[in-house]
């Protein structure tokens, strides 16, 4: 072979090996397929009649995290308390809608005092609870006892949640502890239940927010969706593939909505001046709030089938996190958010912005894609929070008579 043919043939198989490399460890190996091959056709959403962006931030939130006694569970949610609903109310959708923060709060850390806490947030407008679980070598029997018995418990102890119309059910949306829904982490653990899925619709779970998890191995090879997954006996992972949201088509029976969101690479923030980081909508110290991602999660383009102009933007975090706390509050993070999100799209021509709730936003999905005809979702079951969303609609009511 001709020496120089040699050279490049093995500089390229180098060049190859170092790529797999790369890729291996992000666990990139799951969805960068995907990536590559809907790159093109991810373009945000344009409207004659112009873009509503509806932004969720939901929270892991763990207070008892990292081992933290009961004191230091109560301090955590104590700066929530005291901090969020004065920088919250600094900020305005285009309805005029402070923003909203939904807490996922795990089952095996309940504590009444802590909800309790919390409960004062929600009172307020500005915060909800949904249902998270870090569970391990778990069954399916067990599984749904836990599941039935803590939604009961946030519902009727705390007044949380909500009740189907129909049936009378309550109704919850999720996030899966250590990301491994479904059973979907290869080694098994930090689940143990297979057909996972099966289990949370039957115990009333509408719809699931645990992707992306990207840089860990549970991550989905689907990205940047919201669709319906179906759990299949004896089969992990089942909501690695989908049947995507379409505008008139609706969950079929056994179905769970997933609301995934924005997993992409920023190309502007390289390791070593090379290598992209992975954007995975993640809030932390060291992936605070920017611009910058703002932009990026808008050019994931997450949306629904036939219902062009409405752009869904779900971001998470860990929010009982000293350090990501020390971010958000005192170190400008929620300012550098919300000013963010308000300054391309609320006051950018042509665009609404709309700060969502979880529940708002499966509402919202549901809204757009159930057929004509179909039944709303109850709205939350809480009395005191009603007649505060009554006197928010009378409030606006007026304001719009007096313009």
């Amino acid at each position: 072979m001709n020496p120089i043919l040699t050279i490049l043939v093995a500089g390229a198989l180098l060049v190859t090996l170092a790529l797999w490399v790369i890729i291996r460890s992000r666990n990139m190996q799951y969805w960068i397929g995907s990536y590559l091959r809907d790159a093109g056709k991810r373009v945000p959403p344009t409207c004659a009649t112009g873009v509503d962006v509806y932004f969720c931030f939901a929270d892991h939130f763990e207070p008892y995290g990292y081992g933290a006694d009961s004191g230091l569970a109560y301090a955590r949610v104590k700066r929530w308390t005291d901090k969020s609903p004065t920088l919250a109310k600094q900020h305005r959708d285009s309805d005029g809608n402070y923003p909203v923060h939904s807490f996922f709060y795990p089952a095996e850390e309940y504590d009444p005092r802590v909800l309790d806490q919390v409960k004062t947030i929600c009172d307020q407008r500005i915060g909800d609870v949904e249902v998270h679980l870090h569970h391990d070598n778990d069954t399916a029997e067990n599984l749904e006892l836990t599941l039935n018995r803590f939604k009961t418990t946030l519902f009727e102890r705390h007044g949380f949640l909500r009740k189907d119309a129909a049936t009378g059910e309550i109704i919850y949306g999720f996030i899966h502890g250590n990301w491994a829904l479904d059973n979907s982490r290869p080694d098994g653990r930090w689940c143990g239940v297979t057909n996972e899925l099966d289990v949370l619709v039957r115990t009333g779970c509408r719809y699931d927010m645990t992707m992306p998890s990207a840089p860990s191995d549970t991550q989905t090879a689907k990205i940047n969706s919201i669709y319906f997954a179906r759990g299949h006996d004896g089969k992990c992972k089942s909501h690695d593939a989908g049947r995507d949201v379409k505008r008139g088509e609706w969950a079929k029976p056994g179905e769970l909505l997933l609301v995934q969101g924005p997993l992409c690479f920023n190309w502007k923030s390289r390791k070593f001046g090379v290598i992209p980081r992975i954007e995975s909508a993640e809030i932390s110290q060291d992936t605070p709030p920017s611009a910058e991602r703002v932009a990026l999660w808008e050019s994931c383009a997450i949306g629904i089938d036939g219902a062009p102009g409405n752009l869904f933007i779900k971001i998470h975090t860990h929010g009982a996190v000293d350090d990501t706390m020390d971010m958000l509050f005192e170190g400008g993070g929620f300012e550098t958010l919300w000013n963010a999100l308000e300054a391309r799209f609320r006051d950018r021509p042509g665009y609404r912005l709309h700060y969502f709730s979880a529940w708002d936003m499966y509402r919202k999905i549901h809204a757009l894609a159930a057929p004509a005809g179909a039944a709303r979702p109850l709205a939350h079951a809480n009395p005191a929070l009603d007649r505060i969303a009554q006197s928010l609609a009378a409030r606006k009511s007026r304001d719009r008579s007096r313009q």
